[in-house]
């Protein structure tokens, strides 16, 4: 029997479950919001554990690509003291492949493949039903019924109502983001100051990171606490403004890490919210939930992996329950499994957060020391 089943978003979780289902030959409906693969930027680039996402990648029969895609030399990592010292310069082996980086549009799609997503389909919400499947709201008026929805659909999830009240909350850290463009050959010295991979720089409750992704083009993030409403006085798209807020911010650092700032082409408020650590729910016959919908956490590199992980897991999970009863005891263990890593996960993410935007910063650098091989 072939069940129905959407998954809800096209991010990595959504696709890579789509994308092994699609590999035993189950058909699948991916729901997108968004009117395309390119309606808006795809994000920065990820490191891909061998444990976690690169495991979601063999099961999708998509490691040989993700290989030639990927660049095991962004595993690299320099930190500064915030006069610019350098306190540690890591760098792979040339055979280190345990975390290396693939831009997002890349792994978006290398996951697309063959797979038939729709998109412009915002969900509004899930509805499941007591014996005739779940119904889907879309914000267009129509509705259409699965056995099974899937929300992949992000911190905000309108699929996740459908099983469980909570919402995510504020950590009390805020990132902004902003880019450089073709570093090597417009800001050479900036290029070399970011090497291979990222370069980190902490201070008292706060802290700048630039990386680099493919192309010649550099994401650069910095977090600080601060109120959910601190920038109310301030126009973040008056992109001078923006600029001269963060400077101060950050006043005091070397000038070669402030012009990671000056040279920001625009910048880009995105609060850090976190659901609880231990973020369950009474399972509801129809409905479930991967990656941030399911366990929103502070992003330290583990979100995205474990997500594409859980994708793969669930459909095969899916693929191997013959009839509707196994298709709910298969989704229940699942999320069993699911909802244990997870949790352990959230406790190590929301640590290093904690670590990594203090008001010590030698906790950044321990942390460092502890997890980065020697």
């Amino acid at each position: 029997m072939r069940h129905r089943i959407a998954v809800v978003g096209s991010g990595p979780a959504g696709l890579t479950f789509a994308r092994v289902l699609h590999r035993h030959d189950h058909p699948v409906t991916v729901l997108e919001r968004d009117p395309s693969p390119d309606a808006r930027p795809p994000g920065g680039t990820l490191d891909l554990h061998e444990g976690l996402g690169q495991l979601a990648l063999d099961k999708a029969g998509l490691r040989p690509e993700f290989q030639a895609l990927s660049r095991p030399e962004g595993q690299a990592m320099r930190i500064l003291d915030t006069d610019g010292t350098v306190l540690r310069d890591w760098r792979p082996r040339p055979d280190d492949r345990a975390n290396p980086e693939i831009d997002r549009g890349q792994l978006r799609d290398l996951l697309l493949g063959p797979l038939d997503v729709q998109w412009g389909r915002g969900v509004t919400q899930v509805v499941p039903g007591p014996r005739d499947g779940v119904l889907v709201h879309f914000a267009d008026g129509r509705q259409e019924t699965f056995d099974l929805v899937v929300g992949a659909d992000g911190a905000w999830s309108r699929v996740r109502p459908a099983v469980s009240p909570v919402a995510p909350h504020y950590t009390g850290v805020t990132l902004v983001e902003t880019s450089l463009d073709d570093v090597d050959t417009r800001h050479p010295d900036l290029a070399r100051l970011i090497g291979d991979g990222s370069v980190a720089v902490y201070g008292v409750n706060r802290s700048l990171v630039a990386q680099r992704n493919s192309g010649g083009h550099v994401k650069v993030y910095t977090k600080f606490r601060a109120p959910l409403d601190w920038h109310t006085n301030l126009d973040l798209d008056d992109v001078e403004a923006a600029r001269s807020s963060l400077l101060a911010l950050f006043g005091g650092w070397a000038a070669p890490v402030l012009d990671l700032l000056r040279h920001g082409t625009a910048f880009v408020r995105r609060p850090l919210y976190v659901l609880p650590e231990s973020h369950t729910w009474t399972h509801v016959p129809g409905v479930t939930l991967l990656g941030d919908a399911a366990h929103l956490m502070p992003p330290l590199g583990a979100g995205a992996n474990l997500a594409m992980l859980e994708g793969a897991e669930l459909a095969e999970s899916i693929a191997a329950a013959p009839g509707p009863g196994d298709l709910d005891e298969a989704i229940r263990a699942f999320e069993e499994q699911m909802w244990a890593r997870a949790s352990r996960w959230a406790k190590i993410t929301t640590a290093g957060l904690e670590r990594l935007v203090s008001p010590d910063p030698a906790e950044a650098l321990a942390l460092f020391d502890q997890v980065q091989p020697s």
